[in-house]
């Protein structure tokens, strides 16, 4: 079902611009954009909720390797060549999600040169990422790599001290994503609680208290 209306969310030029060419949809928890091995002929932007990626072995072992949140996006793989997908993208929640065509995405990148100019941007950004959570992976605590994916959820570039909302993920995902195991999970997260860095009810909502542990933690 198509979406009439944009949530607001987070912006760039990239998007703003492949924005008359997508089409939104709406996706149900436990929905998938699209599975592994499906062909790769869009890239996707959230417009609002989460989307975990995951990749399942040849042995049947899923590894969930990406939690996404809203001004995301994924798929861009297949602009280099990709003709399958290599992992798998599913709603944590209730989502919406912009569909953009290859084409139209190749197109503009051959046309416009300042398009392209911050296509390498996102994808210098998104590359960052992935380096941060490598190295948080080798070097860091399980409870230390929970505190910064939450703070991450939560819009954490654009923290000012007040609270933000989060879909609740379930902490079978969070292990996956962490690299613990679920018990683990759910005792950091009373820990945090009990110390009024998040309230978890429901919804997830973190607070300042918890970038200061993250800094704490840095020192």
């Amino acid at each position: 079902m198509a979406s009439k209306s944009k949530p607001r969310t987070r912006t760039s030029p990239f998007f703003q611009k492949l924005s008359p060419h997508s089409s939104s949809r709406r996706y149900e928890k436990g929905d998938e954009v699209f599975a592994q091995g499906d062909a790769a002929d869009s890239i996707f932007r959230i417009e609002s909720g989460n989307i975990k990626l995951s990749v399942e072995s040849l042995h049947g072992k899923k590894v969930v390797i990406s939690i996404l949140r809203a001004g995301d996006c994924f798929g861009e793989a297949c602009l280099f060549d990709a003709e399958t997908r290599r992992c798998s993208a599913i709603s944590i929640g209730d989502s919406t999600i912009g569909r953009i065509g290859k084409s139209s995405v190749l197109r503009i990148l051959r046309e416009e040169p300042a398009f392209a100019k911050h296509f390498v941007s996102h994808l210098l950004q998104r590359i960052g990422r992935v380096e941060d959570d490598l190295v948080d992976q080798l070097v860091s605590s399980s409870e230390r790599r929970l505190a910064r994916l939450l703070m991450r959820l939560s819009n954490a570039d654009e923290f000012s001290g007040s609270t933000k909302a989060v879909t609740a993920i379930d902490q079978g995902t969070l292990a996956q994503m962490v690299g613990t195991t679920r018990s683990r999970i759910s005792h950091f997260m009373n820990d945090f609680r009990e110390r009024k860095m998040i309230d978890y009810n429901g919804d997830l909502h973190v607070h300042q208290a918890l970038l200061e542990f993250l800094r704490g933690t840095e020192s």
